[in-house]
């Protein structure tokens, strides 16, 4: 075998180079873009994950309020047991600092206590600045600061930090927590500059040897709205996050190599349909034809290995550009700042042998049909037996069927893989199909073009070769399928976005609490919420609160928003609900009492919180007494495209009544008729400068939240469009391989064509027209592909990923601009590549044949 890949297989690379080549780019690019979204999404989730860990340091149990902050009274009757050798105070809440110039810094304010966070959290362990003991003192000043490398770049050159409430904080160290920017400070300090007092975030518990955690936690008996988790569900929680969309990305960028396969699968077909009486020569003379397959598949996999080593080299380079210059966040918003790159022997290992995989993917079918040749036939030039059509039809409708009945089947551990086997069968059957779809359609065309001689030449050599028509477009038309499909997620989702902003965003004005946007930790101040309703111009203030309540220690915590949920003149909530609301169920006065709530559709994928139902979870995130006898119904399901992990909608006079909090976050202001938006801005920037609360606030119309919510929006799918640009570009390199393969492979035909009196032009117009044909019948085999591997997307991977659902629409003009391209640039492609044929001397061509 070594010497016939040594002699006959490296005489075929020598004289047909780039055709060859275009296999190899393909595998390539394929291998490439999918290494590179790997190793970028892996080294900037371990860089935030070694950021999570480092601030969260590793105690055996964390101690966390479901909803809002924990009682720091808790903490002595936790660190009395004894069961517990330590247990670290920690308070945490989102900052906005000023720099030098005045622009606000966005940081992360953490207390913790000295005396014990060193056991638990060394990170955070404050470092003073020189070697004078009376420095040690300022581990607990109220006014003192200690910066990680992070802050301390950010507020480089400054001995003070400014916070935006007007608190000027001096920097007395450091802190060797990795990640964003930290201020790290006393806990008792850091509960009075929050106007926190009483409040912790966590408390981190260091257990004596041979105390089970079971054991401690029972006899602990925590509040129900204390939730105990253990430290490695905070990095589950981080992976947990972004999984749904890292691994859609990571199969977005094997679309690539997808159709690579298919134009290994073309170039490999052409290959071995031009050197079919060197096979058969080889048959002749021993060569059995397990070893012809072999041989071929050999062939196949010499081209996969080169791609993906080149694959695997350039997808490093990628990568490490990528985070230099783009950060870790390729458009999911789940990470930033800039990560170093992690590269791993085991993922390129992987990803090399899926680059070899889908080369001998596409080698298989040509490897058969080399092992199915006859060589006596061959030999003589009646070529191998055909196969039979009915059989490779049945083949195709059953994968087709296939491909349908997976589509329903439920997702694995929150990822869709069932519906990604569902696509690829789809397209798998769908090529398997061309030929009969190729055939029936030119049997329709010919009899309309039979007074019209070059359209005739081009049409009838099609349809009488139509497998050969079918091997040719192949790689375009799954490249093709794939991008249409993605063109049609994409436009559903951004117009399910678009609808649904005008539905959540029913005001004119909004005005936010700085910070507000990184948590509950920033608040409106309560006389200035008061007075806004009395500022001219404003007819309506509805106040907005989201609270982040954690249900599940393993996963992501919920947003808990609380609004006013009045209905409007219509009838209908200001809520874009999935089908109506259901009314609450009727209660025996004195009994229990009912709270209405509306959750969103992660809400019922994750928690079963379905319409008609009970969601008794709800009520360990609120306190006792005020929440006993409380129930919580599920009234309805709506559509929430900014929080992926679920969202439960209460109305504002319940939470305040469990609660006894009344703090907003946001204010939506409804403008009275004929009002100037500039002109009430700025009064109600006067009245927070009169309150001493400029700072505390910003403003955003709903134009501004809409145009920056569509850019986030569009900046997240932009990856796509650079993944179908590539997916196109190796479906139109197959284009051009078929081509030019069967060009040269023609020189006989065309020099017979140019006896009988045919000009060079004609010769390239019946060239032209065959590609415009093939095109054409790709464009349309990949345009009805595409459409029902959109099906899936939208109403199957989307819902099983992101948990949410969207409408279909279908951008007809981008879809036949699309295909209109394709089409151009595949009949341009085949033109080019008779140029080189039409102008040989036509006897030379001829006598070849003698």
């Amino acid at each position: 075998m070594r010497a016939l890949l040594s002699t006959f297989s490296l005489q075929e690379l020598r004289h047909h180079p780039w055709r060859n080549a275009s296999a190899v780019v393909a595998v390539m690019l394929g291998v490439a873009l999918a290494f590179a979204v790997h190793l970028i999404n892996a080294s900037a989730l371990a860089e935030f994950s070694s950021a999570v860990s480092s601030v969260n340091g590793q105690p055996d149990v964390e101690l966390r309020a479901r909803q809002g902050s924990l009682d720091d009274t808790l903490l002595a009757r936790v660190a009395a047991h004894p069961g517990v050798v330590l247990a670290s105070p920690v308070l945490e809440g989102p900052v906005q600092a000023l720099a030098r110039d005045g622009e606000r810094l966005g940081a992360k304010l953490v207390g913790v206590d000295a005396l014990v966070v060193a056991g638990l959290s060394p990170a955070l362990m404050p470092v003073t600045d020189g070697e004078n003991t009376t420095r040690r003192f300022d581990l607990f000043a109220p006014d003192t600061v200690f910066l990680n490398a992070a802050a301390q770049q950010a507020f480089a050159g400054q001995s003070t930090v400014r916070l935006q409430n007007g608190a000027v904080l001096r920097v007395a160290g450091r802190v060797n927590a990795p990640g964003a920017p930290l201020l790290v400070m006393d806990v008792a300090a850091a509960q009075a500059l929050m106007d926190r007092v009483g409040q912790l975030s966590r408390i981190d518990l260091r257990l004596a040897s041979g105390a089970r955690a079971s054991e401690v936690l029972a006899a602990l008996d925590l509040p129900p709205n204390v939730i105990a988790q253990r430290p490695e569900q905070s990095g589950e929680r981080v992976s947990n996050l972004s999984r749904a969309y890292r691994v859609n990305l990571t199969v977005l960028a094997l679309v690539a190599l997808f159709t690579g396969a298919f134009l290994v699968f073309s170039v490999l077909s052409l290959s071995v349909a031009r050197r079919q009486p060197q096979f058969a020569l080889l048959g002749v003379l021993g060569l059995s034809s397990r070893e012809r397959l072999r041989l071929v598949l050999a062939e196949s996999a010499l081209l996969g290995l080169l791609g993906s080593a080149l694959g695997i080299a350039l997808g490093t380079a990628l990568a490490a550009l990528a985070l230099r210059l783009l950060g870790g966040d390729l458009g999911g918003g789940y990470f930033s700042g800039v990560a170093p790159l992690l590269w791993s022997p085991l993922a390129a290992m992987v990803y090399l042998l899926l680059g070899v995989v889908a080369a001998l993917v596409g080698g298989w079918w040509p490897a058969q049909a080399t092992a199915r040749l006859a060589p006596a036939l061959a030999l003589k030039g009646l070529g191998a037996p055909p196969r039979p059509g009915a059989r490779r039809h049945t083949l195709a409708l059953a994968l087709v069927l296939l491909a349908a009945a997976m589509a329903w089947a439920p997702p694995v551990a929150g990822i869709p893989l069932a519906a990604y086997v569902s696509v690829g069968l789809l397209l798998v059957g769908g090529i398997a199909a061309l030929p009969l779809g190729v055939g029936w359609l030119l049997d329709r065309i010919a009899p309309r073009i039979a007074r019209h001689a070059l359209p005739v030449l081009a049409v009838e050599r099609a349809r009488r070769l139509r497998e050969t028509a079918a091997v040719a477009t192949s790689g375009v038309v799954a490249s093709l399928a794939l991008s249409v499909a993605l063109t049609v997620m994409v436009a559903s989702f951004r117009d399910s976005v678009t609808h649904w902003l005008d539905a959540v965003l029913p005001a004119q004005l909004y005005v936010r609490s700085v910070g507000s946007g990184a948590g509950d930790g920033s608040h409106l101040p309560t006389g200035f919420v008061t007075a806004v309703a009395g500022v001219p111009g404003v007819a309506r203030v509805d106040t907005l609160r989201a609270t982040p309540v954690q249900l599940a220690p393993e996963r992501p915590a919920i947003a808990l928003l609380t609004r006013p949920l009045e209905r409007t003149t219509g009838g209908t909530l200001s809520l874009p609900l999935v089908g109506n609301p259901l009314p609450a169920p009727a209660v025996p006065e004195g009994e229990q009492r009912v709270v209405t709530v509306y959750v969103s559709e992660a809400m019922v994928d994750l928690y079963g919180a379905r319409p008609g139902s009970w969601l008794p979870a709800l009520a360990q995130a609120f306190a006792e007494p005020q929440v006993r006898g409380t129930r919580f119904f599920v009234a309805g399901v709506w559509r929430d495209y900014a929080r992926q992990h679920g969202s439960v909608v209460m109305d504002r006079a319940d939470f305040v009544r469990l609660t006894g909090d009344a703090r907003v976050n946001d204010l939506a202001l409804h403008l009275a008729e004929g009002a100037d938006e500039n002109a009430v801005r700025e009064r109600i920037r006067a009245l927070a400068e009169a309150q001493g609360a400029a700072n505390a606030i910003e403003f955003a119309s709903v134009g501004q939240i809409r145009a920056n919510s569509l850019r986030i929006f569009d900046r997240s799918f932009a990856v796509t469009v650079w993944l179908q640009a590539v997916a196109i570009g190796i479906g139109l390199f197959g284009v051009a391989a078929s081509f030019s393969a069967q060009v040269l492979a023609r020189r006989r035909e065309f020099g017979l064509l140019a006896h009988l009196g045919l000009t060079r032009s004609q010769i390239l117009g019946v060239v032209a027209l065959e590609g415009l044909a093939w095109t054409v019948l790709g464009a349309l085999a990949g345009l009805a592909l595409g459409l029902a591997v959109s099906l899936v997307l939208v109403h199957v991977v989307n819902p099983q990923s992101f948990h949410w659902t969207m409408d279909l629409v279908l951008p007809w003009a981008r879809l036949l601009a699309l295909c209109a391209a394709v089409v151009v640039a595949g009949t341009l492609t085949a033109w080019l590549a008779g140029q080189a044929a039409a102008s040989r001397d036509a006897v030379r061509a001829v006598k070849e044949d003698w």
